[in-house]
Parts: structure tokens; sequence; C-alpha cells
């Protein structure tokens, strides 16, 4: 059998992720159950998982992609509750932006903190964040106990995100925490409802507004 040679990305125009983004679009038709500027961070979700159950669990607040983009715009910070969501947050799209990401999950301060309160790192890390970055994305795709405690933070007004992408992955506390999320007042947020999640669908939501933001679409 002649082995098959690989087929160039750019071989008859191919390019697989927009062949990939029109196939989401064509099993997925208008009307579909999201506004035109919602409708590109689930498309991105769905390309990063090929997972279309997130229709049914992708949440929006209604103020979510405004305030992404008028947050990445003007440089906001980015926390990350893992290094895996961090290394999900391409540098391409958020250096243009001027927006640094931060995960302080193995900073000193949040090991020394994690060991005397008995806290998770996750936790303590946001505690630590919270006080160097009063106005920050925060990107929680793994961690339920962080979801938790900026929740905390935020009712005592500690923090005031600019926009939450709460997104843990699990079975233990990642439902509950987005519902609190959910049911938050006043805090753009974007979430998967249930047990679904992880710091590649975080990233991916965040990435879409990041390329939203560059290619100035308006808010």
């Amino acid at each position: 059998m002649t082995e098959l040679e690989p087929i160039p990305l750019n071989s008859a125009g191919l390019d697989i992720e927009t062949e990939s983004m029109r196939i989401i679009d064509a099993e997925v038709p208008p009307p579909r159950p999201f506004g035109d500027a919602e409708w590109p961070v689930v498309r991105r979700m769905i390309h990063a998982s090929a997972d279309f159950e997130l229709l049914d669990l992708v949440r929006f607040h209604p103020r979510a992609v405004t305030a992404g983009l008028e947050a990445l715009r003007r440089g906001c910070p980015v926390i990350t509750d893992t290094r895996m969501a961090q290394a999900g947050l391409s540098p391409r799209l958020y250096a243009p932006l001027g927006c640094e990401v931060h995960c302080l999950i193995s900073d000193p301060e949040t090991l020394e903190q994690s060991r005397l309160t008995g806290s998770t790192r996750a936790a303590a890390a946001v505690d630590v964040a919270a006080q160097l970055f009063q106005e920050a994305i925060w990107v929680v795709g793994n961690a339920p106990t962080a979801l938790l405690r900026l929740l905390e933070l935020i009712q005592g007004k500690a923090v005031i995100p600019s926009l939450v992408i709460g997104m843990p992955v699990g079975f233990v506390q990642a439902e509950e925490s987005k519902q609190a999320l959910l049911e938050s007042e006043g805090i753009p947020f974007i979430l998967i409802r249930g047990r679904k999640g992880g710091s590649a669908l975080a990233a991916a939501a965040l990435n879409a507004l990041a390329g939203m933001a560059l290619a100035d679409v308006p808010v």
C-alpha cells in the first residue's frame, strides 16, 4: 500500500479551523439559543471540545460579552486558577491588548497561606490575587474552591471582577459553585451549568472574546 502524503494545511484553500467553524455553524443553524455576540464564544467552546451539549449548558450574564470586551480593550489583567488555563490563553491574543495573565497557584505566599489556614491552594491563590488586583477578569476552569472563595470576596466587596468565567469541572462542589455564580447579582459571568467544564473550555471562552476585541467587534 502506498503511504499517503500529509495534506498541507493551505493546500486547495484548506484551513482546518475555518472548516471546523463552518461545520459547527452548519450543525447549529439559526435560530440559535444565543445572541449574535454570544455565539462566537459558544462556538469556540464547542470547537475546543466537540461537545454540542454545551448548547444547553452555557449561560451568559446579560452584560458578559460587553463587560468582557471593554475590560480586554483597556488592558485588564487576567487571573486563572490553574497553570493549564493560563497556558491556554495565547500571548498572541493578550499581548496586543496589554493584558497580563497571572496564575498564583504556586506563588510562595499562596503556599504559606494555604498552610496556615488549611484552605486549598486554589482558594488561597484567590486571596493572594485579590490583594494584588482589585479589578480583573477571573478564569476558573478547574477548582470549585477557587470560585466559591472568589464569590465570598465579591460579596464582601474585596474584589470587583470585570468578568468571571466560571467553569470548574468535577463532582465535588463544581455544580454548586457555578449555581452560586449564576444566582449572584451584578457580576458579569459566563458559566457552564452542571458538572462539565475544564481549563480548556474556560480558556476557549476568553480566547473568543480576545479575538473579538482585537477584531474591534462593537460592544
